[in-house]
C-alpha cells in the first residue's frame, strides 16, 4: 500500500528544529500576481507617503489640517497617481474586487487610519452613484473631486443607522430631523444641518447626503433621500473643522444647507429607496472599517514586535521575557482573526446579490475592538516611551480608540446586527 506524502515537504526533509517565519502580512497564502504587485506598491505608498504626512498632520490644529496649503492635499494628489478609481474597479470581476477591496484598505490603514478613512469618504459619491446606477453623477463630476459623507445630525447619531426605527425604545421619539429635503418640480431643495462628524466635511467638494424627506405629514426620517450635492452650490456653508482625540488627519466638520437646490439628476435614492440606500452604504462602509482597522492592528503589532527585539531590560531583549512574547502572540492572533473575517465577509458580500449587513457589522466590530486591544498592548510594551510623541504608537492608540464610535457605535451595531439575525419565518 502506498501512503501519500502530506504537506509541502516530507517531514524527513524538515530541519531538526522546524521553524517557519511569517511574512510581512502574517500567515498570508499566495495571492494572484497582480494583487501581490499592487499590495507591494500600496505598502511603499503607506511607508513613504502616508506615515510621514499622517504624523505631521496629527500635530497640527484641525484648521491647519484643512488648510489648502497642508500636506493633506499632497497626500490626495499622490493617491490619485496610483490610478485606483471607479473605472479600474469596474473592469474587475466580482471575485477580484472582493479580494482587492479589503487588501487595499488594510494597507491604507497600516499607513494611517485618518488618511485611509479620508480616502473612503472621498470615493463614496462616485462609488454609490455606480452602485445605484446614476450615470449623471459618474459622467458629470470628476473622480478627482474630494467626496464627503453627511449622514449624522447633532441630535441623531446612531439613529441614522436605523431609519426603520427597529431599535427605538417604546417610549422614545425620533424628534424633528435636523436636515430635510423636499422634491419639487425637478429639484431637490435641502434645509438644515449635518453634524460635525462629516468625514472630509471640512474639505469635501462633492457631498453624498442622507437626510429625511418632507412628506405630506411633515419630515419623515423613515422615507428620506440620498442625494449628491456639489459643495460649491449656493446655500452650502461649513462649520469649523472639529478638534478631536484621534484620526486628526481626517478633517471633519458641520455642513449647513440653506435652501440648497440641485436637480433630481443628483438623486441616488428617493423616499421609496431610502432604507435600501442606508443599508447599502453601511454594508460597504462597515467592511471598509474592518479592513482599515485590521491594518491599524497590524501596524501596532509590527511596531511592538520590532521594539521588543530592540529594547533591553534585565540584560536581554524584552521579547525574551515570556510575558512579552505571550502578549505579542495574542496581538498577532487578533490581527489575523480580523484580517480573515474581514476578507471572508468582503468576498461573501461581493458575490451575494444582496450583501449581509450583519456580516459587515461583524467585521467592523471585531476589527475595531481588536485594533484597540492590540494598540493598547503595543503601547504597554513600549512602556514610558509609548506615551511620548517620539514614538508613533500613542497616535495609533488614539486612532484606534476613535474607531469604536465612528461609522456606528459598536454597541448599536451589535444591537442592529442582532436584529438582522431574526428569522421571522421561524417565529410564526
Amino acid at each position: 500500500m502506498t501512503t501519500a506524502v502530506l504537506g509541502n515537504l516530507p517531514v524527513q526533509e524538515w530541519a531538526s528544529s522546524p521553524r517557519t517565519a511569517l511574512g510581512p502580512w502574517g500567515a498570508e497564502p499566495p495571492l494572484p500576481a497582480e494583487v501581490t504587485g499592487l499590495r507591494a506598491t500600496l505598502r511603499r505608498f503607506a511607508t513613504e507617503v502616508m506615515r510621514p504626512i499622517g504624523q505631521e498632520l496629527d500635530r497640527l490644529s484641525a484648521a491647519e489640517v484643512a488648510d489648502p496649503k497642508s500636506r493633506l492635499f499632497e497626500f490626495h494628489r499622490r493617491y490619485s497617481e496610483l490610478g485606483i478609481n471607479m473605472e479600474a474597479l469596474g473592469r474587475m470581476g466580482a471575485e477580484e474586487r472582493g479580494l482587492l477591496f479589503p487588501i487595499l484598505f488594510e494597507e491604507l490603514g497600516w499607513g494611517d487610519a485618518g488618511l485611509a478613512i479620508s480616502i473612503g469618504a472621498r470615493i463614496l459619491p462616485h462609488y454609490m452613484a455606480a452602485k445605484m446606477g446614476n450615470r449623471f453623477i459618474l459622467e458629470t463630476y470628476s473622480e478627482d473631486l474630494l467626496g464627503c459623507w453627511a449622514i449624522t445630525e447633532p441630535d441623531h447619531g446612531s439613529d441614522s443607522l436605523d431609519p426603520g426605527q427597529v431599535l427605538q425604545h417604546p417610549l422614545g421619539s425620533y424628534g424633528r430631523p435636523g436636515c430635510v429635503a423636499r422634491i419639487d418640480d425637478g429639484h431637490v431643495i435641502i434645509n438644515g444641518q449635518k453634524a460635525a462628524w462629516v468625514s472630509n466635511g471640512a474639505i469635501g467638494e462633492l457631498c453624498i447626503l442622507f437626510c429625511a424627506a418632507e412628506g405630506p405629514d411633515g419630515p419623515d426620517p423613515k422615507r428620506g433621500v440620498c442625494v449628491v450635492v456639489p459643495m460649491d452650490a449656493t446655500g452650502v456653508t461649513r462649520g469649523k473643522p472639529l478638534e478631536k482625540l484621534g484620526q486628526r488627519a481626517l478633517p471633519q466638520g458641520e455642513i449647513f444647507f440653506d435652501n440648497v437646490r440641485v436637480s433630481t439628476d443628483h438623486l441616488l435614492a428617493g423616499p421609496d429607496d431610502f432604507q435600501r440606500a442606508v443599508y447599502a452604504i453601511h454594508a460597504d462602509a462597515n467592511v471598509l472599517m474592518g479592513a482599515v482597522f485590521t491594518g491599524v492592528a497590524r501596524a501596532a503589532y509590527d511596531l511592538a514586535l520590532d521594539y521588543a527585539h530592540e529594547r533591553k531590560q534585565g540584560g536581554v531583549p524584552i521579547i525574551r521575557h515570556q510575558d512579552v512574547a505571550k502578549r505579542l502572540f495574542h496581538m498577532l492572533r487578533k490581527t489575523e482573526l480580523s484580517s480573515a473575517l474581514t476578507r471572508r465577509v468582503a468576498m461573501f458580500n461581493t458575490l451575494e446579490p444582496v450583501p449581509a449587513l450583519q456580516a459587515a457589522m461583524l467585521a467592523k466590530v471585531t476589527a475595531t475592538e481588536h485594533s484597540l486591544e492590540v494598540a493598547s498592548e503595543a503601547l504597554q510594551i513600549f512602556g514610558g516611551n509609548g506615551l511620548t510623541h517620539e514614538y508613533p504608537i500613542e497616535k495609533i492608540f488614539r486612532d484606534a480608540r476613535t474607531s469604536l464610535i465612528e461609522d456606528g457605535c459598536n454597541h448599536v451595531l451589535a444591537l442592529k446586527g442582532g436584529a438582522q439575525l431574526i428569522d421571522e419565518s421561524r417565529l410564526a
